[in-house]
């Protein structure tokens, strides 16, 4: 073990940790360093770093990034060593605390959460969550252990770097939003991009480094006549600037549909006030008026996250403005209580608890509390319960006593009502909003004044689950649904052994499963419910049983298939590729959905009964395989073949309509020598939209056409289709 680098990383520990320990703790942060030492001598990570270094560095993002304290420290050094350690030892709590013992046992109920087995994934983080009820300092070290294996992937194994940039991006990266981690979030998304969409993000970091000094020198112009007139007005303050993140920016440029160029704002100028808390929110909103009578402001993009703050805590007012020459601007403006909340998310929450009200963050502790508890079993609805829970905007809305409620955006009136009691929305047949008469999937809005209208008769309807949001209404009425189907197979049953009786028929699991096999039902119960609401003649289930002239099957909502739809056979490619580190006789096929070519960085997806399925790694799907079915993701990569082909792709081209564009984007593309299979568009008010089919050799080839053709006058975008 490198006892070099053990030393400087342990001083660059103590250098973060310099405000947040005393000397006092400093011989208790050494004892819990020695002991990882003893422990994980021998140890690495799944990024082939040592386990003590891991540790370290995982302490030193604690102090450092979180600004937590002395048993968080401690905790982190020693969380890699619970499985050796007896946690039940009087010594061990004597030394360090019945603190640090206690998240050590929270660390050891989460076990192999690393584990990329699907039987796992889903239980863990459901475990991983639930220590919130516990101490949070569990799921806070989880997150920075999380973090920085995130920032050492490139060393990991070709075949673990996709799943766990995945798992982060879809899981880690929105759990630290909702718990206010920005930083954290950010630099989580960012590294998951750089993985998952390579070719993005390299050409994003190439953008924003040719772009650096010119931004700087708009941020200084636009930041001079408000630093003078702030401080004409006597304000204590700081002006920070900061470029949107690689992920946010990735994100507006598909949203949009824009090129980097078009992304109008590119960072946010922020202003950081020194005040009293009592005086807090009057200064952030002299602090705007200042601001919009220098710069016009933009009305609709007004946020005021000071009156109601989000449910992590997040306090803040934020405009968008027209700086010099004629570019927008976002302004944030907080005081520097409220930054520390922003910048250090939960840890500082706690902080502050009690200088403000901010019941959001124990309002959205307890729906996800909530979400746990349920008896919703299924991976993919977890996961999305989940991913609802934590990556969501809020909507305030009035009750009719005017007490404010907190829903997620896109939330409904049958979410409200289910959010004041779970009768009250089982038996919700409307409202009035604003005292408008309104249906159950009226969409809320900000400031709106709800009442339930209801009625005994009313009960949960399967078609509910299309439009409500929150978990809690999708819990209450799939349990109601359940419950409703239940009742309504026993009658099914009773009356089919009734009627069974009456023929002098057995009734035993193999009549069963016979009329199941030739109805194709997938369980009793449906089969039973299909007697009970009248569906299936019985005199037809006699006929079946006696073996007389066999009867059509009742039509019934098919079962969805797990299959992926069969491909062409000249999809194969079975020399092009190497999975694996070549293991050979396997079969794949490159999908579809994305439509790979020859250069594309890709990995492979086993299906169930069609091989390997080769996916680009920027393709719509792959974020979700990955993380529903890391178990599942092959390492995969193109290697050279003297046998020549072509991969079929699509490109999208829009433009404006002028005579002879057609055959300037066919002539464009005969230039390099490729077979076109198809070209279709569209014309509406002077503008076209055509969708290209090509054969291309490989991706080098075919970013060259989409240069040619984006070239041509009169065409506005050229991008790559996916299905």
């Amino acid at each position: 073990m490198d006892s070099k680098k053990i030393k400087s990383a342990y001083r660059a520990l103590l250098i973060a940790a310099k405000n947040s320990i005393s000397q006092e703790d400093i011989p208790r942060i050494r004892a819990a360093l020695d002991l990882s030492i003893k422990t994980g001598e021998g140890c690495v990570t799944l990024t082939g770093e040592s386990q003590v270094l891991h540790t370290l560095s995982v302490a030193r993002i604690i102090a450092a990034e979180m600004g937590l304290g002395p048993t968080s420290i401690i905790t982190a050094l020693l969380h890699d060593s619970y499985d050796k350690l007896d946690l039940n030892s009087p010594e061990l709590e004597k030394q360090f605390g019945h603190k640090v013992t206690g998240i050590l046992k929270g660390f050891s109920r989460i076990s192999s959460l690393e584990s990329m087995q699907s039987g796992f994934q889903a239980e863990n983080f459901r475990k991983l969550l639930l220590s919130l009820a516990d101490d949070v300092r569990v799921i806070l070290i989880k997150l920075v252990e999380r973090l920085e294996y995130m920032r050492n992937l490139e060393k990991a194994r070709e075949k673990d770097r996709l799943p766990v940039a995945s798992e982060t991006y879809f899981l880690y990266a929105p759990l630290a939003h909702r718990l206010g981690f920005y930083n954290i979030k950010s630099e989580m998304e960012d590294l998951a991009i750089k993985f998952l969409e390579p070719e993005k993000y390299d050409y994003i970091v190439s953008r924003l480094r040719q772009t650096t000094a010119s931004r700087n020198r708009f941020i200084k112009e636009f930041s001079q006549p408000l630093q003078e007139k702030l401080q004409n007005l006597g304000f204590k303050f700081s002006i920070k600037s900061r470029t949107k993140s690689i992920h946010s920016i990735l994100m507006k440029m598909k949203k949009q549909e824009v090129e980097f160029e078009e992304v109008y704002d590119l960072f946010a100028v922020r202003i950081i006030l020194r005040s009293v808390p009592e005086n807090e929110k009057s200064d952030c909103w002299r602090a705007y008026s200042v601001v919009t009578d220098l710069y016009q402001p933009n009305p609709s993009r007004l946020r005021d996250w000071l009156s109601v703050p989000k449910s992590n805590g997040y306090e803040s007012l934020h405009t968008t403005v027209i700086g010099p020459r004629g570019r927008w601007v976002e302004v944030q403006i907080r005081s520097e209580r409220m930054d520390e909340i922003a910048e250090k998310g939960l840890a500082a929450h706690f902080r502050y608890k009690g200088v403000k009200a901010e019941g959001g963050l124990d309002v959205w502790l307890n729906r996800m509390r909530e979400i746990l508890e349920s008896p919703e079993k299924e991976d993919t609805a977890f996961f999305d319960q989940i991913r609802s829970g934590l990556y969501t905007d809020e909507v305030f809305v009035f009750t009719p006593k005017g007490d404010l409620r907190q829903l997620p955006a896109g939330a409904t009136l049958l979410d409200f009502a289910f959010d004041i009691h779970t009768e009250v929305g089982s038996t919700c047949v409307g409202g009035k909003v604003n005292g408008k008469n309104v249906t159950l999937r009226y969409a809320l809005q900000n400031g709106d004044h709800v009442n339930v209208l209801r009625s005994k008769n009313q009960k949960p309807k399967q078609d509910w689950l299309s439009f409500v949001v929150t978990s809690k209404a999708k819990s209450k009425i799939r349990l109601a649904l359940n419950a409703e189907k239940t009742r309504t197979a026993a009658e099914g049953k009773e009356i089919l052994m009734r009627r069974l009786k009456n023929w002098k028929m057995n009734y035993n699991d193999t009549v069963i499963q016979q009329l199941i096999n030739h109805y194709n039902f997938r369980t009793a119960q449906d089969f039973y419910n299909f007697i009970a609401e009248g569906k299936i003649e019985l005199l037809e289930i006699k006929e079946v049983l006696q073996g007389g002239e066999p009867v059509a099957p009742a039509p019934h909502d098919p079962v969805t298939s797990l299959k992926e739809p069969k491909e062409d056979p000249d999809t194969l490619y079975s020399d092009f590729l190497v999975i694996e580190d070549k293991v050979e006789g396997l079969d794949y096929k490159l999908a579809k959905c994305c439509r790979p070519v020859f250069g594309d960085p890709v990995f492979g997806f086993v299906t169930i009964s069609e091989g390997i399925k080769i996916h680009r790694k920027g393709c719509p799907n792959a974020h979700n395989l990955m993380t529903r079915y890391p178990y599942r993701i092959v390492a995969a990569q193109w290697t050279k073949t003297e046998r020549l082909t072509s991969f079929i792709t699509t490109v999208k081209i829009t433009g404006f309509v002028n005579t002879g564009i057609v055959n300037q984007i066919s002539e464009a593309v005969s230039l390099y020598n490729v077979t076109i299979r198809s070209f279709s568009y569209s014309s509406e008010k002077g503008m076209f939209e055509g969708n290209l089919g090509i054969l291309v050799p490989n991706n080098d080839v075919l970013y060259s056409i989409i240069k040619k053709i984006q070239a041509l006058k009169g065409i506005h975008r050229v991008i790559r289709q996916t299905d």
